[in-house]
C-alpha cells in the first residue's frame, strides 16, 4: 500500500494541534486524527473555560517548576518558550493578560479563542483534520506505520503521538496511547492523577464547603511524626467532599503516589503571613488592653468567621471565651488550630477530576532534542502522554505546546 501521508498526528489537543500546524508549515503532508467530534475538548474546559496558556516566567522558571523532570524540557523550551508562545497566539489575534498569580489567560477569558486559533493555524497550512475518528491500533511496517481506526486503515511515514494521559476522561483522554506505546516497546511509568482535589471524611471540613482563602500554606504528612512530603502556599477551598483550590491540587501528587495509605494528613497554616510569635504578641496585647472581645471576634479579623468557629471548636475552646481569660496553654491551642491544623485525608477524586496525569511514556526513551522515540524510528511523542507533570499555573500547557512544536519541527 502506498503511503497516503508523510505525518499522522494522533490527538488534537494542545500538543497535537501545534505539532500538526508546525509540520504542515514546513510543507509536509499531515493528517490530524481526533476521536472526539471536536478538537481541543480539554482546552475548552481548562482554567474554568478560560484556558491558562502559560506562566509569566522565563524558560528557566518553567524548567525549575517541573523539578527533576524539568531538564527534559530544555530543548522544547528553546524551540518555543513562554514569550514565543504568547507572541504566537497574539499573532493569531488572541490577546493575552497576566493575572496576579502569573497565570497567562486570553484577554477575552474565552478558551474557545485559544482552540480556534490553533485550528486556524492547522487549517491554514493544509493539514487534513479528521474528527470523530478513533484510532484502535498502531503498528510498524515496511511502509512506515499502519494505523487502524474505527473508520478504516491509513498509512504514514511518521507518527506524532499526542493523545494525552488519563485525566478528565470525559474529554476523551482515556489512556489509549499508553497501550500503543507499550506495544511498540516503550516503558510506561504507571499513570496516576496529579493536580486533583483531595478527599477528607472530617465533618467540620464538609460543613465549611464554599469557604475560600487566598493564602494558605499546606504540608502533606504521612503520620503524626512524619516529615512533610510536599509543601505549597496559595489559594485554598473547602468543599463538600474535602479540600480543593490551587494549593491543595499542587500537593495532591504526594497522595496519589501512595493511594492505599490511610495515614495522610494536610497540615494547614491558615495565616502564613504571621508568625506564631506575632500572634502570641497580638493576643497578649489584647488581653492587656482589657480583652473584652471573644477569641472568635478577634480571630474573625484575620479569617472567615465560619472557619474561626470551626477551628475554635476543633481546639476544644469555648466560642464565647474572652481573650483576657485565655490561659497561656489555651493561647497556644488557638494558635496551633490556626497555624497547624491537621486535616485527615482519604485519597483523591481520581482521574475523573484530575487536571493532569503523572506518569506515562518514560522520558529516558525519548530524545528531548527532537521528541523522537529512541526505540522506534519515526515515532514522535509530545504532551501529556509523557511522564512529565508540573504544578498548577499554565506550566503543563506550556510543556504540551513546547513538546508539540518541537515534534512538528523535527518530524
Amino acid at each position: 500500500m502506498a503511503n497516503a501521508n508523510q505525518v499522522a498526528v494522533i490527538g488534537a489537543g494542545a500538543a497535537g494541534m501545534l505539532a500538526a500546524a508546525r509540520a504542515g508549515e514546513r510543507g509536509l503532508k499531515v493528517v490530524l486524527l481526533e476521536k472526539n467530534s471536536k478538537a481541543g475538548v480539554k482546552i475548552l474546559m481548562s482554567g474554568g473555560t478560560r484556558c491558562n496558556l502559560t506562566q509569566a516566567t522565563d524558560r528557566r522558571g518553567i524548567v525549575e517548576a517541573f523539578g527533576p523532570q524539568g531538564s527534559f524540557l530544555h530543548s522544547p523550551l528553546a524551540a518555543l518558550g513562554p514569550d514565543e508562545l504568547v507572541a504566537l497566539f497574539e499573532a493569531e489575534g488572541v490577546r493575552t493578560k497576566i493575572e496576579a498569580t502569573g497565570k497567562v489567560f486570553p484577554k477575552s477569558n474565552r478558551a474557545i479563542d485559544v482552540r480556534d486559533a490553533l485550528m486556524g493555524m492547522v487549517r491554514r497550512v493544509g493539514v487534513e483534520v479528521r474528527l470523530g475518528v478513533g484510532v484502535t491500533d498502531i503498528a510498524t511496517s515496511e511502509a512506515g506505520f499502519v494505523i487502524q481506526t474505527d473508520r478504516g486503515e491509513l498509512v504514514a511515514d511518521k507518527v506524532i503521538l499526542t493523545c494525552g494521559g488519563q485525566s478528565y476522561p470525559g474529554c476523551g483522554t482515556t489512556g489509549d496511547g499508553y497501550a500503543w506505546a507499550k506495544q511498540l516497546g516503550h516503558k510506561i511509568v504507571p499513570p496516576r492523577p496529579a493536580l486533583v482535589p483531595l478527599l477528607s471524611d472530617a465533618r467540620w471540613v464538609h460543613e465549611l464547603s464554599g469557604v475560600t482563602l487566598s493564602d494558605v500554606r499546606v504540608q502533606i504528612v504521612g503520620g503524626a511524626a512524619a516529615k512533610p512530603v510536599a509543601e505549597r502556599r496559595g489559594s485554598f477551598l473547602f468543599t463538600h467532599f474535602g479540600l480543593s483550590g490551587p494549593v491543595v491540587m499542587d500537593v495532591s501528587r504526594a497522595i496519589t503516589a501512595r493511594p492505599d495509605a490511610d495515614d495522610w494528613q494536610a497540615v494547614c497554616d491558615f495565616l502564613p503571613g504571621q508568625t506564631r510569635e506575632q500572634l502570641l504578641e497580638t493576643l497578649a496585647k489584647e488581653a492587656t488592653a482589657g480583652g473584652k472581645r471573644t477569641i472568635v471576634a478577634l480571630a474573625s479579623q484575620w479569617l472567615p468567621q465560619r472557619l474561626v468557629e470551626a477551628l475554635v471548636e476543633e481546639a476544644k475552646l469555648p466560642s464565647d471565651q474572652r481573650v483576657a481569660e485565655l490561659s497561656k496553654v489555651n493561647r497556644s491551642k488557638l494558635i496551633d488550630a490556626i497555624k497547624g491544623q491537621r486535616i485527615r485525608l482519604r485519597g483523591s477524586l481520581g482521574f475523573k477530576k484530575a487536571e493532569v496525569t503523572a506518569g506515562g511514556i518514560d522520558l529516558a526513551e525519548v530524545d528531548s532534542r527532537t521528541m523522537q522515540s529512541k526505540l522506534v524510528p519515526g515515532l514522535f511523542v509530545a504532551g501529556e502522554i509523557l511522564d512529565l507533570d508540573g504544578p498548577i499555573g499554565g506550566y503543563n500547557f506550556q510543556a504540551a505546546f513546547s513538546t508539540g512544536w518541537l515534534a512538528g519541527e523535527s518530524v
